[in-house]
């Protein structure tokens, strides 16, 4: 992350702030305003309590993710699969030393961040829990928010999909711990793996080093038998406690709202360390840092779906939200936009809550533009279905996310040419500063 960040800043994409700010609220809102304003990273140089910098943003971007897979604006999901299919650069074997230069202290030296109103105290948001399948040994990544309770415990949420909560049934019907180390502050490679959803038996290391174009190299634990990816900032080693379980929350979650206070995971923690002049990436939930990751791996995954079902599909993407999907296709028949949607529906059962298909010439990554191919391009009512009834999002006890909205926003097939989309000679090639003082 480190050097990540370095490039970035050669780049003039860090924006740096050097007075002191408060890690309660003060740091959240300073990154929320921020990110109204431009796609930038925000650097605090100063955070009250801690001696840490704190590093916001830093995956804000739609165009920074597809920078790191070297695609362009409308190819990251083609480029993913590129190279997650692609060939595996092989498995670093664990360093048999670690660092010198790493400095150990207690969980309360990090920065305590504080970020919604309602929050129930500090949070670590950014984490990413490193932990091995007790009968394989298949190591898995994963982000789960963790409350501060005190020095030697976090309360955790493992949601139900995720295959750290296998790991942790697993280990609790045995009544033994689960061991799990968690990753602040990561190369960016480790970062999108962790975003991943792979099959079960799949290592999200691979995929990491897939993504990095080489061996994510490793060092030892202190107390675990799990090893740290070496460019890790702070290292958290703990287990989760079997058959323990104690209030967490409310937190305000990704989709906008506060998540009530339930019982939990404990995490036990062992043992708290960190690189010399360590940064600490603090992710404030449900803004650019924390859904352009989760839309764009979204979108490739269903992206793979789609192309595996029907010909024509261009793009996929899942913005503003990743309850939405958006489909480009180069439309080769009557009929194929609702074929798309169909598609669609299927390929994610949490996230496709709208779907919406459009024709070639349309921005998928801007909603207007695509509201505009619905609105113009044909009937409001026959283009669009419902689908009552289905369950989506797993978290949704009131069923607020059952049932799905398909739109078909292409032009009516025959029509092409009476709904071309008109064009100004040389607009998108106009620099402006030859013109405009």
């Amino acid at each position: 992350m480190r050097e990540y960040l370095q490039q970035l800043e050669a780049s003039g994409q860090v924006a740096r702030v050097q007075r002191e700010v408060s890690p309660r609220h003060e740091l959240a809102a300073v990154t929320w305003a921020s990110q109204r304003q431009d796609e930038r990273v925000v650097r605090f140089e100063r955070v009250s309590g801690t001696h840490m910098p704190v590093v916001t943003n830093l995956y804000g971007s739609h165009a920074r993710l597809c920078a790191l897979l070297s695609a362009r604006s409308d190819e990251f999901c083609r480029r993913w699969w590129e190279v997650v299919d692609g060939p595996a650069p092989g498995i670093a074997p664990t360093a048999r030393q670690r660092p010198t230069d790493l400095c150990t202290g207690s969980l309360l030296n990090l920065p305590q961040i504080t970020y919604h109103g309602k929050d129930a105290g500090p949070y670590i948001t950014s984490a990413i829990f490193l932990a091995k399948e007790p009968d394989t040994g298949v190591p898995n990544l994963s982000f789960h928010r963790a409350m501060v309770v005190g020095p030697d415990e976090l309360r955790i949420r493992l949601g139900t999909g995720h295959d750290l909560t296998r790991y942790q049934a697993i280990a609790e019907a045995r009544n033994e711990p689960l061991e799990a180390v968690m990753l602040i502050g990561v190369e960016p490679a480790v970062f999108l793996a962790a975003c991943a959803s792979p099959p079960y038996e799949v290592s999200e290391l691979d995929v990491a080093a897939k993504l990095a174009g080489r061996p994510i190299d490793c060092y030892p634990c202190r107390h675990l038998d799990l090893g740290v990816p070496l460019a890790t900032e702070v290292v958290i080693e703990g287990r989760i406690l079997p058959k323990v379980r104690r209030p967490e929350g409310p937190f305000g979650e990704f989709m906008g709202f506060y998540i009530p206070t339930t019982d939990n995971h404990v995490f036990e923690v062992l043992d708290v360390y960190w690189r010399e002049g360590a940064l600490f990436h603090g992710l404030l939930c449900g803004s650019p840092d924390d859904l352009r990751p989760m839309e764009a791996v979204t979108a490739a995954r269903i992206y793979k779906h789609l192309t595996n079902q029907l010909r024509g599909v261009i793009d996929v993407c899942c913005r503003p939200n990743v309850m939405i999907t958006i489909i480009k296709i180069r439309k080769q028949y009557d009929g194929h936009g609702g074929h798309a949607l169909l598609a669609a529906v299927g390929s994610h059962l949490d996230y496709n809550k709208v779907c919406i298909v459009v024709d070639e010439d349309v921005d998928i990554y801007n909603l207007e533009d695509v509201m505009w191919a619905y609105l113009t391009r044909g009937r409001a009512d026959t283009r669009a279905q419902v689908i009552r009834d289905i369950p989506g999002f797993y978290r949704d006890p009131n069923k607020d996310h059952w049932g799905r909205l398909l739109i078909d926003a292409t032009m009516p097939w025959g029509r092409e040419s009476d709904l071309q989309r008109k064009l100004i000679p040389g607009a998108t090639e106009i620099d402006l500063s030859a013109y405009l003082t």
